[in-house]
């Protein structure tokens, strides 16, 4: 395709198909919409399934059932759909149910305003699921982003079969930047590993040195069980205390003890600087522009952009903020993320800045904070 202009929703949908995606269930909600109608013009044609649910909690569900069935699977909404799809992200991280969750922030709370963007649904996003388990949530800076994250999120809900979000933002999704599709370093498509048909079969068993178990297809001649319940390595619900542990500690390590492996971020470092600005998604664009005109004067600033948000990258923070004597955390919001900095960099000095009123941070807020603290 070479060079393009495109918005970072539809990067968001070609992203999906590079990636693989053949199922696509959603409702309408302004910023989300314009992926649904992506995903409407790329999958139809190759054979693939857009469909519109009559509400967020259908949508998702309909996605589960597909992913349940072999599919590629993704839904789309904002902060008032992710309210919603709450008890289904819980099915799919207890029953390992692959399924890539687009989140287009909105400020809220509840309906707030449709058109403007924040990071308020970051905690949410975490800790949205009954049980507390942990979920894989991406952040895109910009539109390339939106695109390399999308393929990143498919190849990680396939791989550890589990739900993967993107954590996105009304002013990164609908803003149009040029993308050169054929230069991008993409990784190579990732597909669920599926069991032997020919050998016997339980669908929460795990071989030895895995922590995921292997797939296969409802609907096939092999006898699968789902449930959303607790259940044993035989998908039949249990009340023993030893295999409810053992799926539990399960679930967790298979997400936290990987998380080395998809740890993305990016940085710019000023020698000297004793002030390292931590960020994530569109503010990280402001961040950037205000270290780098500070690069020469006598408050310079480092720069780091997590793109991964969850689970929090704790070896990555702890390494790129030990040389310096202070972090700054901008986000837009009251506070979310600004606390998994407070948790992991004990005994720094934590300086942050937040603001949730439908505007973006500025440039010129953040290099005021690294000036005068």
């Amino acid at each position: 395709m070479g060079i393009s202009l495109m918005e970072g929703n539809e990067a968001i949908g070609r992203g999906a198909a590079a990636a693989g995606c053949n199922f696509f269930a959603g409702y309408p909600i302004t910023p989300a919409t314009t992926i649904y109608n992506t995903m409407l013009k790329l999958l139809p044609p190759k054979g693939g399934i857009c469909l519109q649910g009559e509400d967020e909690i259908a949508s998702i569900g309909f996605c589960l059932g597909a992913a349940m069935a072999g599919m590629k699977c993704m839904t789309a909404t904002s902060g008032p759909g992710i309210s919603l799809y709450s008890e289904q992200i819980s099915f799919a991280i207890g029953s390992e149910i692959p399924i890539v969750i687009i989140d287009v922030q909105r400020l809220g709370p509840s309906t707030g305003s449709a058109t403007r963007g924040a990071d308020g649904d970051i905690q949410f996003l975490r800790w949205g699921n009954s049980g507390g388990l942990p979920v894989i949530v991406l952040a895109p800076v910009n539109v390339k982003d939106c695109y390399v994250l999308t393929v990143q999120a498919f190849n990680l809900a396939e791989k550890y079969r589990c739900p993967v979000f993107v954590a996105a933002n009304k002013e990164i999704s609908m803003t149009r930047e040029t993308v050169d599709l054929e230069a991008l370093d993409l990784p190579p498509v990732a597909e669920r590993k599926v069991a032997d048909a020919d050998a016997s079969f339980l669908p929460f068993a795990v071989k030895d040195g895995q922590l995921v178990p292997d797939f296969l297809a409802i609907g096939t001649t092999i006898l699968v069980r789902q449930t959303s319940s607790t259940h044993g390595p035989d998908g039949y619900i249990t009340t023993d205390p030893e295999q409810i542990e053992k799926v539990q500690e399960r679930l967790d390590a298979k997400i936290k003890t990987n998380i080395s492996k998809f740890t993305f971020h990016d940085e710019y470092v000023v020698p000297g600087a004793d002030t390292l600005v931590i960020a994530y998604g569109v503010t990280a664009r402001a961040a950037k522009v205000a270290v780098k005109k500070l690069h020469q004067s006598d408050q310079s600033a480092s720069l780091l952009v997590l793109k991964t948000l969850w689970p929090v990258p704790e070896a990555l923070i702890r390494e790129k903020a030990a040389p310096y004597k202070r972090v700054v955390i901008a986000e837009m919001n009251l506070g979310q993320y600004v606390r998994e900095l407070q948790q992991v960099l004990t005994g720094k000095e934590i300086v942050f800045l937040g603001q949730m009123n439908g505007e973006m941070i500025k440039p010129g807020q953040i290099m005021e904070v690294i000036q005068n603290g």
